[in-house]
C-alpha cells in the first residue's frame, strides 16, 4: 500500500492590493499583486470581490454599477458569484446572468469583449455582491484558439457531501470524490467550491507535480497542520508530494485550485497575456482595428 506524502506550505499571502474594478467591483487581488508568478501557474489572477453592500438604484436613469466593454485575449475567465447577480454580453453574441451558485467559464483565447454590470433587478433591490474571478493561463497552443463561453448553473455543479453533514464540494472543474466538474477545460485542472462547518475535516490526494492552493472567502482553515488560514487569505502549496488535508477553525468558505503548470513564458500588457511582446503589440493592434469584435449599443 502506497502512503501519500503531504504537500508542504510555502506561505500564505493576504490581499497585494484593494481597488475598485469600474464602480460595481470592490476587489481584493491575491495575484498577480504578490507576485507568485511561475509558482502558481497557471493561474494568473485572483480577485475577491466584496461582500459589499450596495443601495439600490434606477438602472434606467442612473445606469447600472459595474465595468464598461474591455477586451481580453490569450486566458481564460472564471467568474463565481455567491451573492448577488451580474450580467455579462460579449461579442460573440453571448449574454446571461450570473446568480448566486453560478459559473461563468469565459474562454478569451484569440480575442473577445465584453462587459459586467450589477443585473437591472440587483440594481433597482441593492444587496450584497460576493464574487470571485479566477484567470486561467492558456498554454501557448491554444492561446488564438476560437472564444467560447460556458455558463454553468448552480444546479450543473455536482455536489459531494460529507459525512454528518459537515459540508460539501462543489466540483466545477477537475474531479473528487468520483464527481467531475463540468467546466472543458484545456489543461488539466481542479476548481472546487468548498465548505466546512467548524471542526470539519477534508482529506485528498492531488496528483503529483501540480500547482495547489487553499483561498479562504470566510472562515478560518488549517492546511496540512498549518496555522489557520483566514478571510481573503491563500495557501501556497509546493509541487512535491500529493496529500492535502483541510480542518475548520471556524464555518468556512474555500475555493481549492490546482492545475499543471505550464512552464512557458508569460507577458502580460492589462487585458492581453501572451508568450512574447510581439504578440501583446499584436493584440494591442487587433483589438484598436475591430478584429476582437465589438458590442452593440
Amino acid at each position: 500500500m502506497t502512503t501519500s506524502t503531504p504537500k508542504t506550505v510555502l506561505g500564505t499571502v493576504r490581499p497585494g492590493s484593494t481597488h475598485m474594478v469600474g464602480d460595481g467591483f470592490h476587489v481584493r487581488n491575491l495575484f498577480p499583486s504578490n507576485r507568485l508568478g511561475e509558482a502558481i501557474s497557471p493561474f494568473l489572477l485572483f480577485d475577491y470581490a466584496g461582500p459589499t453592500q450596495y443601495g439600490p438604484r434606477d438602472p434606467e436613469r442612473e445606469g447600472p454599477r459595474g465595468v464598461g466593454e474591455h477586451p481580453h485575449r490569450g486566458f481564460e475567465t472564471v467568474t463565481i458569484v455567491y451573492q448577488g447577480r451580474v450580467a455579462h454580453r460579449d461579442s460573440a453574441g453571448n449574454a446571461g446572468v450570473i446568480g448566486p451558485g453560478d459559473v461563468q467559464w469565459m474562454t478569451a483565447a484569440a480575442g473577445i469583449v465584453h462587459e459586467e454590470f450589477h443585473d437591472p433587478e440587483f440594481t433597482r433591490s441593492g444587496g450584497v455582491l460576493q464574487m470571485v474571478q479566477l484567470w486561467v493561463n492558456l498554454p501557448a497552443k491554444h492561446k488564438l484558439s476560437q472564444p467560447k463561453y460556458q455558463a454553468i448553473t448552480a444546479d450543473a455543479i455536482p455536489r459531494v457531501e460529507l459525512a454528518g453533514g459537515t459540508g460539501l464540494v462543489r466540483v466545477i472543474a477537475g474531479e473528487h470524490a468520483g464527481a467531475r466538474g463540468p467546466a472543458s477545460t484545456f489543461t488539466p485542472l481542479d476548481v472546487w467550491d468548498v465548505r466546512l462547518a467548524q471542526g470539519a475535516q477534508l482529506g485528498f490526494d492531488v496528483p503529483a507535480g501540480r500547482t495547489a492552493a487553499v483561498v479562504v472567502l470566510e472562515g478560518a482553515i488549517a492546511v496540512n497542520g498549518s496555522e489557520p488560514v483566514g478571510d481573503a487569505e491563500l495557501a501556497l502549496l509546493s509541487r512535491e508530494g500529493t496529500r492535502v488535508a483541510l480542518r475548520a477553525a471556524q464555518d468556512s468558505t474555500l475555493l481549492f485550485l490546482s492545475g499543471e503548470p505550464l512552464g512557458e513564458p508569460v507577458v502580460q500588457h492589462g487585458p492581453f497575456v501572451m508568450n512574447t511582446g510581439a504578440e501583446i503589440h499584436q493584440a494591442i493592434q487587433d483589438y484598436q482595428q475591430g478584429r476582437m469584435g465589438r458590442l452593440d449599443a
